[in-house]
């Protein structure tokens, strides 16, 4: 018979499997964020269309094809969030952050949408780790940014991550750039992939983006934006490069590299892994954006920030450091179902001391139920028979050790105690 339903395409089901993965990527980006002084926030899932259309840019990729924009009853246009700093940049000045002592440090992690093809470690649904530091235009502010993440990697002992860096300037020496980039592309228009032909008007930073074959030969003798930055702008990633330098944080200088939203400006940076290979080789990356806030229509803020891809990260942590299973402490079985509702109970007087417990109910050969109890890895197996009852009395097995004693009722949390070397 046909399934009801399947999932969605361009989703995932993280399975029990998967969790300590999870977990771990979790557990790492909350200590390294916090260690550096920057406190958790959370924003809706889904914000006004509008913030994304102006704060991201209506000719990037995200705002003109990957968003999934509805009306709610009113007739008003929502966006499941495709990114995270926009909302962020909004909840600081709802919330009256730029009133605090500057910068506001601040962290996330969750769920973000963008219909974009689905490939390996790209979903419609995905999951980042991010932080933003608002209210302060200090490179080494830029610096800090680059050095927490390369330190969450570091704590899940990833090996094999990449730094690329560029700067792209700002909107003082950006516009002359931008000139200069147009008239070394438009003899070779008729070279250029559609897309690229659209970037050319649109904004031609973004040809840099292309992972076209055709363009390649085109972006490696193109003029580069390092060399036509204005002063302020030369001066701030001199600052980048000299203290990445003296933290003795490797990284490769990237002219190619733009990132893909418009409100980037001066210090662009990427993870990439070994690993992934291809196009699809990036972990995450962020950079300035010192014209988002005033974008949004707010007062002129600078600030800087990244996004880890979570789910890439954990397609390489898979890779480089498998993870067991967590494993009970005791797996619980009645041999007569007239015991059952006993062993559930004694089930939980255990787990009341912080003992993992697995009841196993149901009838099956004892043989069975051991063998259950071997594949979930279970250090001890708990067992109660008519015999064990008429003497109030349990029968533990040690699984690794196939040895067993039977010990009095009074007695099983000690013993069980014992065995697991004072859980």
């Amino acid at each position: 018979m046909a399934s009801i339903a399947q999932r969605p395409r361009g989703t995932q089901d993280l399975l029990p499997a998967d969790q300590p993965y999870w977990a771990a990527l979790e557990a790492a980006a909350k200590d390294v964020a916090e260690r550096f002084g920057y406190q958790r926030i959370e924003t809706p899932i889904f914000e006004a269309t509008d913030l994304f259309v102006r704060g991201v840019g209506e000719a990037t990729d995200i705002v003109s094809k990957e968003m999934f924009t509805f009306s709610d009853r009113g007739g008003r246009s929502l966006t499941l969030r495709p990114e995270g700093t926009a909302p962020i940049v909004r909840a600081y000045f709802d919330a009256g952050m730029q009133l605090q002592p500057q910068p506001v440090r601040l962290y996330y992690m969750g769920p973000y949408f963008r219909s974009e093809r689905p490939q390996a470690g790209r979903f419609h649904e995905f999951h980042q780790f991010g932080i933003e530091t608002i209210g302060d235009a200090s490179p080494l502010l830029d610096v800090e940014a680059i050095v927490l993440g390369w330190n969450w990697f570091a704590g899940l002992e990833i090996a094999g991550a990449t730094l690329h860096l560029n700067s792209i300037g700002d909107e003082v020496c950006r516009p002359a750039y931008r000139e200069r980039l147009r008239d070394y592309y438009r003899p070779h228009l008729a070279r250029l992939s559609e897309e690229s032909r659209a970037r050319f008007e649109r904004n031609p930073l973004r040809l840099f983006d292309s992972k076209d074959p055709q363009d390649e030969a085109l972006k490696r003798d193109a003029p580069r934006i390092v060399d036509h930055l204005c002063a302020p702008c030369a001066e701030a990633f001199r600052i980048v490069k000299e203290a990445l330098a003296a933290e003795e944080i490797p990284f490769e200088l990237n002219p190619n590299l733009v990132r893909g939203l418009d409100y980037y400006t001066r210090t662009v940076f990427e993870y990439q892994h070994e690993s992934l290979g291809g196009a699809q080789n990036s972990l995450g990356g962020g950079g300035r954006y010192d014209g988002l806030a005033a974008a949004l229509g707010y007062r002129s803020t600078p600030g800087v920030g990244f996004a880890m891809g979570m789910d890439r990260t954990a397609i390489v942590l898979k890779q480089s450091k498998p993870f067991t299973p967590a494993a009970p402490d005791v797996y619980a079985v009645a041999l007569e179902a007239k015991d059952e509702l006993y062993v559930f109970h004694l089930a939980a007087t255990l787990r009341a001391r912080r003992i993992t417990v697995v009841f196993d109910p149901g009838p099956a050969r004892l043989d069975a139920k051991l063998r259950k109890a071997a594949r979930r890895g279970a250090r001890l197996a708990l067992l109660v028979g008519p015999e064990e009852r008429e003497k109030n009395q349990v029968v533990i097995r040690d699984m690794q050790e196939k040895t067993q004693t039977s010990v009095a009722e009074r007695d099983l949390l000690s013993t069980i105690s014992q065995m697991l070397g004072g859980a």
